[in-house]
């Protein structure tokens, strides 16, 4: 498996794995018109304009997962959700360590997600809520020295 930049002709790539990893890891979070809303074409547009802050994860010429991160603060890491398990997003993860992100944030029910990063030696700095998609919204920031 390899982390590269992202290429403009990734987006439809990237757009794919968003939209799965959204609708598969927040079906229990967030309401399902509020995740229909986050598909292909919404992701193609934001990625279309953030190409620099993403990094690829690609195995057996194909992209299995995506990072986002701005200075050092992880916004978005997925996989699809087929590789779950597959070493895509601790590479990912390392990957962008190494890059000093030291922060990131996810939605405090989003167990999965929240023990992926505590095993990996991330540990919760605070619990808050905020706006997200229209509606307050349970999260937690997370922090890693």
């Amino acid at each position: 498996m390899i982390v590269r930049p992202a290429r403009e002709e990734d987006i439809p790539a990237l757009s794919a794995v968003a939209a799965a990893a959204y609708r598969k890891g927040f079906a229990g979070i967030l309401e399902p018109l509020t995740i229909v809303a986050f598909d292909g074409p919404f992701f193609a547009r934001r990625f279309a304009e953030q190409l620099p802050a993403l990094k690829v994860a690609e195995a057996e010429g194909g992209v299995v997962g995506f990072s986002k991160t701005t200075g050092e603060h992880l916004d978005m890491l997925f996989v699809v959700p087929s590789r779950h398990g597959s070493g895509a997003g601790s590479t990912l993860l390392a990957e962008a360590e190494g890059r000093g992100v030291r922060t990131l944030e996810c939605f405090r029910d989003n167990e999965p997600a929240r023990r992926f990063y505590e095993r990996r030696g991330w540990r919760l700095l605070r619990s808050y809520e905020r706006e997200f998609a229209g509606k307050v919204r349970a999260f937690v920031f997370y922090g890693k020295d």
